[in-house]
């Protein structure tokens, strides 16, 4: 019923805009205001990538999303552009909603999610849709809700576009795979990502696909993925494996990524008993993910609490503590 209220809404916006009296020569909203819009919206990918998490990303996006919308009302435009501005809003506003997930705000998160499901079905962009609810069940499964994450991920990949590109299959699978692994399935792990695999090999990298998905989604996501549902399987040694892969795979732009997938193997070091390296891993953290990156912070603080509790009075605790001082000191 929200929803359907939330898609009423912005549509009988559009419209009493539109039907209001003005100038005798409207503007005229063509493809270059659509295309101008694009070019903001990698610049928020680009952000995301290099910071994630950030509030200041979350309202950017979100005040993008607002300016897309109102461009509805701004002037004449073809059915085309019409779709095209809603779809331009609905990934500003999953953009939002992402940054709120990496920085856990989930309950802002929701929101965000609810209006960029709306102004997604009024554009009838198939990737959009495939974004958003994808991100919905990668929000779930950060909550510790694998049904609800699992219910959202397979709207994503119910959709055509996952039967039309194996890419967009490949990533919904691997996150299935992800979901399988926080909820401690190994069998469902195990066969997803041997499919998200599959599918990613079949995927022809010359077909067209949105900025977003060009922008993460390669060998080194998958193994990010695989890298999160080994780790809580418990399985430290695959685990750590695909951090290994991860990491030499990561495009120098995924700054954010790699400081999580560097995090992540620390603790899968850690786990399987040895502090000396898991501290080394650990440090190579940059300070300003490890204070500015909620996500990140709050997995260090995690490592720290295991490796006192692993090999306590050792040199690494006290190392780790030092190190720790100096990012607070730099904070």
């Amino acid at each position: 019923m929200k929803r359907r209220t939330l898609v009423g809404g912005i549509a009988a916006a559009a419209a009493a805009a539109a039907a209001a009296p003005g100038t005798a020569s409207p503007r005229r909203i063509g493809m270059s205001d659509v295309d101008r819009l694009q070019k903001r919206f990698a610049e928020i990918i680009a952000s995301d990538h290099r910071h994630g998490g950030q509030l200041g990303i979350e309202q950017r996006a979100a005040a993008l999303a607002d300016e897309a919308l109102n461009l509805q009302n701004a002037g004449s435009a073809s059915q085309r552009v019409r779709s095209s501005l809603y779809a331009s809003a609905a990934a500003f506003r999953s953009s939002a909603m992402w940054a709120a997930i990496d920085g856990r705000r989930y309950d802002i998160a929701k929101g965000h999610m609810r209006e960029a499901q709306a102004l997604a079905e009024m554009s009838g962009d198939q990737a959009i849709k495939f974004r958003i609810w994808s991100h919905a069940g990668t929000m779930y499964r950060h909550m510790g809700r694998p049904a609800d994450a699992f219910a959202a991920n397979d709207v994503a990949r119910n959709l055509h576009l996952t039967r039309r590109d194996p890419l967009f299959a490949s990533l919904g699978l691997a996150r299935q795979g992800a979901i399988h692994g926080a909820a401690q399935d190994r069998t469902g792990t195990r066969r997803a990502f041997e499919q998200a695999q599959d599918a990613m090999l079949r995927a022809d990298p010359a077909d067209y696909r949105p900025v977003w998905m060009l922008a993460f989604y390669d060998q080194a996501e998958l193994d990010s993925l695989a890298l999160s549902a080994h780790l809580a399987l418990g399985d430290y040694s695959t685990a750590e494996y695909h951090a290994h892969r991860c990491l030499s795979a990561l495009r120098p732009h995924m700054i954010r990524s790699r400081a999580i997938t560097t995090t992540r193997l620390a603790h899968a070091q850690l786990a399987q008993g040895a502090p000396e390296a898991a501290t080394a891993t650990a440090m190579k953290v940059p300070a300003e993910a490890a204070t500015q990156h909620a996500r990140v912070t709050r997995m260090l603080q995690e490592f720290g609490a295991a490796l006192r509790a692993t090999a306590p009075g050792s040199s690494s605790v006290q190392t780790w503590t030092e190190h720790a001082a100096t990012w607070r000191m730099a904070a």
